[in-house]
């Protein structure tokens, strides 16, 4: 079985992406042929790689938001991502074609319509995107993460599975005591886990400085993970607070979620699912600045079920650690939290959509 799997830009793509590609390899073994396609220059060309697969990057980029140069050669990119996708599929012949998201889905997805090969698209947020809704037009099948899709998508056509999320996460058990020894923290005292994502978020960053003598005057903890451009800000900003860890990236995820009595994190897809498998109650600060406003409504599919607490980006420098710490200090708020987002977990997203991908390469043949 052949599968090519496309997509990337962001982690919040390509970790669904190799977990994907992992379920099949679990599955099918040395049956399963699985082949990359993502976009020049961007994470997933190092990542794919990383975990043991082959990548073949096209020349896609995306439309600048500001007047920008680059956008008078996109549409030549465009048309030469198309040719190449084109190209690739012919050469490659796979079963089932997979798209993630990300500049590089839009042409192999529709290169692989034209050569009437079956398209699966994982959608991990709670609104589509317009290419996904273009795409889902001649998709066989949509995976999605969320309910109430049938809003941009043939309601036939989709099916219920979550976000794949990084196995690491889940497949071991941690206790917190041992979480906390692991980042030098104090058993006793309660915590918080801020995440802006692997490159940080500079609002959730400054909002936490601007407070950051809150946590030692209530004696809370914090693990802040700032992402490299504010790390050397953070740590002079820390130096002489006992009760601040800063890293500029967090390689044990699985220890920070496991010290966090509360996590304060933008709301993209992968974040969000991570999130709801562990059962963390969680203080979200959607992005502003991604298309469609997509992180806000992921964050409302939460809020609206009492799963997560939500503070606008435009309000975090005034509110969010306040709200953050009036949630810590509700052990009531505390434990309603943990356990509705933990209801709205799907932690064997992989094998639904590898379930998927056979049925789907089984019936078109």
């Amino acid at each position: 079985m052949k599968v090519i799997i496309s997509g990337g830009g962001t982690g919040g793509h390509i970790f669904p992406a190799i977990a994907i590609a992992n379920a099949l390899k679990n599955r099918l073994g040395e049956k399963a042929e699985i082949l990359f396609i993502g976009a020049e220059g961007r994470m997933e060309m190092e990542k794919v790689p990383g975990a043991g697969y082959k990548i073949i990057g096209l020349p896609i980029a995306g439309l600048q938001r500001k007047l920008d140069i680059k956008n008078f050669i996109l549409p030549f990119k465009v048309m030469n991502s198309l040719w190449k996708a084109f190209r690739i599929v012919k050469s490659f012949k796979p079963n089932v074609v997979v798209g993630v998201g990300g500049y590089a889905s839009g042409p192999v997805l529709f290169a692989a319509s034209l050569q009437r090969i079956p398209t699966l698209i994982q959608e991990g947020n709670s609104f589509a995107g317009i290419t996904n809704k273009i795409l889902g037009i001649r998709a066989n099948k949509i995976c999605v993460a969320y309910e109430g899709m049938n809003q941009f998508f043939n309601e036939k056509k989709i099916a219920l599975t979550g976000n794949p999320v990084r196995k690491d996460l889940t497949k071991q058990s941690i206790s917190k005591e041992e979480a906390l020894n692991f980042f030098q923290l104090q058993p006793n005292e309660k915590t918080i886990l801020v995440i802006g994502g692997s490159l940080g978020a500079r609002t959730i960053n400054e909002s936490i400085a601007q407070n950051i003598s809150a946590f030692s005057s209530n004696k809370i903890q914090l693990i802040w993970q700032t992402g490299k451009t504010y790390f050397s800000k953070a740590k002079e900003v820390a130096i002489v607070n006992q009760y601040v860890k800063v890293f500029d990236f967090i390689n044990r995820m699985d220890m920070a979620y496991a010290a966090a009595d509360v996590v304060i994190s933008r709301a993209g897809a992968l974040s969000i699912s991570e999130l709801c498998v562990l059962g963390k109650a969680t203080v979200l600060v959607p992005s502003p600045n991604v298309a469609e406003d997509h992180q806000t409504k992921n964050a409302m599919a939460l809020v609206n079920k009492n799963a997560a607490v939500l503070v606008k980006d435009l309000e975090a420098k005034e509110k969010l650690v306040a709200t953050t710490i009036s949630v810590l200090n509700d052990e009531s708020k505390l434990t309603d939290l943990k356990k509705n987002i933990l209801q709205l977990a799907m932690p064997n997203a992989d094998e639904l959509i590898c379930d998927e991908i056979v049925k789907l390469s089984i019936k078109i043949s």
